[in-house]
């Protein structure tokens, strides 16, 4: 099994140049089962890992560009009336499908943000008194521009929560620009990409990744964890149970990726600023410069 995944990182590399951390990163919140949300500038490969990562999975994909003029029903689907049968007929939308890159996603009003909520928490949707399953499995990979960037609406907070992680790529280093702006065009590069796993194999391996081993230490460390973020004064929301299971689930993926069939503390410390920064609220917002800043005050909690 971890060969395959070594294929999988391996084959997201050559598109995703000099970002290793950052593909076995989002690897891991699939493997966990969750959402994930990519936030940086745009041009830096946001659309192209999302893609990538569908493609070298062997999964469906639809791309969603979210505008402010978006509407639910442009996602989730409507029901339209068919005067032959004199019936109304559901259209599926573009959420129907197991991997959905959602576009810059906080370019969407509210409203529309709002509805993939049910279809991220619940893996269905409800329209008029119907529910629709979801296929399986099912992510949604969303990117997200800058707030300060025009016309961009900040996701809700309950929005954010359905996140497992959030990542951010940033430009690459010297020696992979130089690739590639030298290589091969990234959009051809896409049609000769070839399926490293199959989807029942991933979900295979998404079990296998709930079954790794958790002490009893190491679930205390994470309830210290939770525990801190709740009493320090650096924060004025502390996570919630939701994130600790989070966290959990991204440490056992994280660990199975490493190779190992046992969560350690240096698992969790590494999910951590992609788990819980979003989900916290800081006494001193200036001091939201990254991931790693936000989660800084949790170095004070003893490793068991």
């Amino acid at each position: 099994m971890h060969d395959a995944l070594q294929a999988v990182i391996d084959q997201t590399g050559r598109f995703i140049l000099g970002k290793e951390q950052a593909i076995r990163l989002a690897l891991t919140c699939l493997l966990a089962r969750g959402h994930l949300l990519i936030e940086d500038l745009p041009g830096v490969g946001k659309t192209t890992l999302s893609h990538v990562l569908a493609r070298t999975l062997g999964l469906e994909f639809q791309r969603v560009q979210f505008t402010s003029d978006m509407l639910p029903a442009d996602i989730l689907g409507v029901s339209i009336y068919e005067r032959d049968s004199g019936n109304f007929r559901f259209h599926p939308g573009p959420v129907f499908t197991q991997v959905l890159l959602a576009d810059e996603i906080n370019r969407a009003t509210p409203k529309t943000q709002s509805a993939l909520l049910e279809a991220m928490e619940e893996q269905q949707i409800s329209i008029e008194g119907e529910t629709y399953p979801l296929p399986e499995p099912f992510f949604v990979i969303a990117t997200q521009n800058p707030s300060h960037q025009i016309g961009t609406f900040p996701l809700p907070e309950s929005q954010l929560d359905r996140f497992l992680m959030v990542l951010s790529l940033g430009y690459p280093d010297r020696q992979a620009e130089r690739a590639l702006l030298a290589g091969e065009d990234r959009r051809e590069m896409l049609a000769g990409i070839a399926p490293m796993i199959n989807p029942a194999e991933l979900q295979r391996l998404q079990a296998q990744a709930r079954k790794v081993h958790a002490s009893d230490a190491l679930i205390d460390y994470v309830q210290s964890l939770l525990d801190f973020s709740r009493q320090s004064p650096d924060f004025l929301g502390g996570l919630s149970p939701r994130a600790g299971l989070a966290l959990l689930a991204a440490a056992r993926a994280w660990a199975m990726l490493s190779g190992r069939d046992h969560v350690i503390p240096e698992d969790v410390q590494t999910v951590l600023p992609y788990v819980a920064a979003h989900r916290l609220r800081l006494a001193d917002e200036r001091a939201r410069t990254s991931a790693e800043a936000v989660v800084a005050p949790f170095a004070r909690v003893a490793i068991p």
